[in-house]
Order: structure tokens, then sequence, then C-alpha cells
């Protein structure tokens, strides 16, 4: 029985196997038409891990919630509450704790759909894979596959890792999930150009994808984080809290309004006290009712019913929309 060897140290780029033959890929992975040996396939396990997608780092249910008051035009609503509570305008009050908490929940339960669509993006890959192994043909957990594992696919298979085919007959498999393509492609086991999109690789069968019809047999190139689904996997955990543009607009605003209300009531309780030498009570409460009166409180209720109106439009599209 041919003793297989580790793969290179340094071996091609996960975007270049398509570039290269059925027989450089072989000498590259040093594996064989039969397969690894278990002891060879256990000990590249131990070396490069586990067949599977990283869990991000999630916030919990609570924490996520609080964090939807976290906008300064939610702060105005609140400090608006607060000064119609101290005239005891209940139904006021009312209505701005209401439309604050309404927000706060629509945006809690859009971030939870959002993490729910990116769970599935890990839950893509397959949980089983048929694999040949000293010549023998069984079937294993996906997560244990290894780089140069001869994986054999057949109609309904889900990929379980990138595969680089050498053997193909009438492969069509779905790409729909890496490249938008709905039309299943055509597979073949001939190299291609290494500049070739990732839709125009005959040669390879990508995780998460889906044959559906015809048999191939190929080798594992890449698993886990290190192919293409992997790749995509941890651009959207690296995506950052960037506001949008008119997010971005609208707390500027915010920001200018409550220096400006800030301001002005200021310098109206020092002119009334100073100047026109009116009592601190009655001119703390006159200033209370103009900060009132300044704030805007039906804003953030309209631009959370908007923004709420345009997931809901984009999410029937299949976008997925992580924060409000």
């Amino acid at each position: 029985m041919p003793r297989n060897k580790a793969p290179d140290s340094n071996p091609p780029d996960n975007s270049t196997w398509h570039a290269l033959s059925a027989d450089d890929t072989r000498s590259v992975l040093k594996t064989s038409d039969q397969g690894l040996t278990e002891s060879e396939a256990t000990k590249r396990l131990q070396e490069t891990g586990l067949n599977q997608l990283a869990a991000p780092h999630k916030r919990g249910a609570l924490q996520r919630f609080f964090a939807q008051f976290h906008n300064i035009l939610l702060y105005i609503m609140l400090v608006a509450a607060v000064v119609t509570a101290i005239f005891q305008h209940w139904i006021d009050t009312g209505v701005l704790v209401a439309a604050v908490v309404v927000n706060a929940v629509i945006g809690f339960i859009q971030e939870g759909k959002a993490e729910s669509a990116l769970d599935a993006i890990r839950n893509m890959l397959s949980p089983r894979a048929t694999v040949i192994r000293e010549g023998r043909r069984c079937e294993i957990e996906a997560a244990n596959l290894v780089s140069g594992d001869l994986v054999v696919l057949n109609p309904g298979d889900r990929v379980p890792a990138d595969i680089r085919l050498f053997k193909v007959k009438t492969l069509k498999v779905e790409e729909a999930a890496l490249t938008g393509e709905s039309v299943p492609v055509e597979k073949h086991a001939d190299a291609v150009q290494a500049d070739a999109s990732l839709g125009d690789r005959y040669g390879m069968a990508y995780a998460g994808t889906l044959v559906v019809n015809g048999q191939a047999t190929g080798w594992v190139v890449a698993t886990g984080a290190n192919t293409e689904l992997g790749n995509i996997n941890k651009m959207l955990a690296a995506i950052g809290d960037v506001g949008t543009p008119m997010m971005r607009q609208i707390n500027h605003f915010s920001y200018l309004l409550a220096l400006v209300i800030l301001v002005v009531a200021t310098l109206v309780f020092f002119f009334g006290t100073a100047v026109r030498g009116e009592s601190l009570i009655n001119m703390f409460m006159l200033v209370v009712a103009l900060v009132a009166a300044a704030i805007p409180e039906g804003l953030p209720a309209i631009m959370t019913v908007t923004l709420a109106l345009g997931v809901q439009r984009m999410a029937r599209q299949h976008a997925i929309i992580r924060r409000l």
C-alpha cells in the first residue's frame, strides 16, 4: 500500500487549484487514486483541524436588546418622555415610551433574523461525505475530511469541501449559494485559466453547492474556513457596525439639534433670571417646557417605521440586513 505524505508546506493558493491539472493536483496534495491511508488522514486532521466553519462571537439576547437603545434619536425621545412626565402629561409620556420600545423591538427582531441567516451559511456544509481511503469506499463525518481525501459525489449530495475534480460523468452542480447563478453548471476535469472567475472554474466543486446531476470523484483541496464558503463566512463575521449615510446624517442632525436646544434653553434661563428677575423655579419650568416643545418626538418613530418597511422589502429579495 503506498504511503501518503503531508501536502507541501506551501501549496497553491486556494484560488488557483482550478489551474492545475489532475496529475499536478495529485502531486501537490501527495495523495493517490486510492485515496489517503487512515493513518495519514488522522495525521492531517490533527494538523488542519475539523472541516467546520467557526461560529462567530454572539451577543446575548438581553445585550442585543439593550443595544437597540444606543441611538441619539432614542435618547432625545427618552428625555422628552421624562419632561412630559414631569408635567404629568401621561398620554404623551406613554406614546413616547411606546415608540422607543417599538423601535428597540423591531431592531432586536431584525438583528435576530440576520443572525439566523448567518447561521444558515454555516449549516450549508454537508454532514456526511463518501470517500475512498486505502482503495475502499466508505462514508464518514464530513467534519473529518482533510486535504487529499478522495471524495465521491452523487446526485443530491451537498459538496462537503472544496474539491478538484479528476473523474467526471455528466456532472452538474448548482452554485447559486456562491455565484448567484440559478442555472446548474456543467463540470469537467480540465484545468482552466488561473484568472477564471468563480463561476467559470469548471474543474472545481465548492463546499455548500449541490450536485443535481451526474457523478464525479475528486480530491479535497480546502476544508473549513479555507473554503470559498469559509471566506464568505469570515467576511460576514468581519463586518463592523457601519452606519448608512442616511443614519449618519440623522445622527449629525440630532447632535446639532440637541446642542441648539441646550444653548437656547440656557440663554433663556439666564435671560429670565438675570434680566427679567423671574424666579428660578418659574424659569426652570419654562425651560423644561421649551425643551419638550423643541424635541421632534415624531422623527424617530417615522424613521423606525420607514426603515422597517425598507427592511421587509429587502428581506423578500433574500437580502441579509444585520442592523435596522
